[in-house]
């Protein structure tokens, strides 16, 4: 038994000695009574220095006032446990600096007095790896957040570069369409410049060449009895001037139109009224045999711009009796309801093939079928043009040889 005893305090002995943690023992006066090798090496003490002192000379002073009431209270209820659970605990060397430890505390009784043990590490080593940890991690966040800064500025910029080059082509598009549509325009003005001189030298020859061969015809009849033939010939020299003076009108008003001299005035009138003075007004327009007559459904009084229907009507009345032959009947259809005015003008001339319909009222054009007959290609572009400003329509139907119908449109 003595034996065994003696083995167990050698044995303690040496655990007590050779020990790489410190193993501080205070009583219940929380002084020291004993101290490890190692414990006075990790605070600075040499042989027996520590023996006798509080327990408070390793604490820090900015720690030491709370200290005295806890170590009081776990002396009257002492516990095995770690101490200072998730705190940073300090210690403090004889020469007064500090260095972070980890403590667990354990008790025990001998005669009815009370000890407790300390064990002490030196966490400093960890610590500082600790604070490496953090630094470097704090230096990746830092690197990771420059880059997350970096690469949305690049992303932006990236953006604003691709903005920057869609707008750059979005412009350079516009500009393209731009210039295609100038050259467009050109190459048609420059189309309808050789149109307008070939159309021009053509409408201009045939009535000149007559006024100048009536002209000299005139002259060979210089005696009273001669009257008959010089009236003829004047009328001749009448009806080509007043052509000459409707194409004039023609190019004058396409150009007024264009330039958007015209515009709207509406007035309240009777369509049986104009329709009937303008039927009166192109009698001698009429081919032999041909006759116009008029229809009307509804009431009389439009609301309309009359000057411009009058131009719009002359024009189409004149066509149909021009297209059309001797010993027939153009008819007019006036239909007026409280939604809608229509006007029908319909004719057995020589007709409009499917495919010239398509380019009826374009700029100069004819139709295969009228090349023969005179005119400029510019009557139903002008209609059209007014009827724009007055907001109406104009369709047509038609079959080769059989007639045409052009019908208009106006809402109420």
């Amino acid at each position: 038994m003595e034996l065994h005893k003696k083995m167990s305090d050698i044995a303690f002995e040496a655990l007590f000695n050779y020990a790489t943690i410190g193993i501080i023992t205070v009583d219940a006066d929380a002084r020291i009574i004993l101290a490890n090798p190692y414990a006075r090496f990790q605070f600075g003490y040499d042989g027996e220095e520590m023996i006798g002192q509080p327990i408070e000379v390793l604490i820090p002073g900015r720690f030491a006032h709370g200290h005295e009431h806890k170590r009081d209270g776990y002396i009257k209820k002492p516990q095995s446990r770690p101490m200072g659970v998730g705190l940073d605990l300090f210690a403090k060397r004889k020469d007064g600096s500090e260095f972070p430890v980890e403590i667990s505390l354990s008790n025990y009784k001998i005669n009815d007095h009370a000890y407790v043990i300390a064990f002490i590490i030196d966490i400093s080593i960890r610590k500082e790896n600790e604070r490496h940890i953090q630094a470097e991690q704090a230096e990746k966040e830092r690197i990771a957040e420059e880059l997350k800064l970096l690469n949305e500025q690049l992303e932006q910029k990236i953006e604003d570069r691709t903005m920057m080059l869609r707008e750059t082509l979005h412009q350079l598009e516009k500009s393209r369409d731009e210039l295609t549509e100038a050259l467009e325009k050109e190459k048609e003005l420059n189309d309808l410049k050789s149109r307008f001189v070939s159309m021009a030298s053509h409408e201009f020859r045939t009535p000149l060449s007559t006024i100048l061969s009536s002209v000299s015809l005139i002259d060979k009849y210089p005696l009273l009895e001669d009257q008959d033939k010089r009236l003829k010939h004047i009328n001749r020299i009448k009806a080509q001037v007043k052509n000459l003076t409707n194409i004039l009108e023609e190019f004058l008003s396409l150009g007024k139109l264009e330039e958007g001299g015209v515009v709207e005035r509406k007035v309240e009138f009777n369509i049986r009224e104009l329709l009937t003075e303008l039927i009166s007004e192109m009698a001698n327009l009429a081919k032999d045999g041909q006759k116009i007559e008029l229809h009307c459904e509804g009431s009389e009084f439009v609301y309309l711009d009359k000057g411009l229907l009058r131009n719009i009507l002359i024009n189409l009345i004149s066509n149909a009796l021009k297209y059309s032959n001797e010993n027939t009947t153009i008819n007019i259809y006036i239909r007026h309801t409280p939604e809608q005015i229509t006007v029908s003008i319909e004719d057995n001339g020589i007709g409009i093939s499917e495919e010239d319909l398509k380019h009826l009222t374009d700029r100069f054009f004819r139709g295969t079928n009228a090349i023969n007959i005179q005119g400029t290609g510019l009557g139903l572009h002008i209609v059209k043009k007014y009827l724009e400003v007055i907001d109406g329509n104009i369709s047509f139907s038609s079959e080769l040889k059989k007639g045409t119908k052009v019908l208009l449109t106006f809402n109420q």
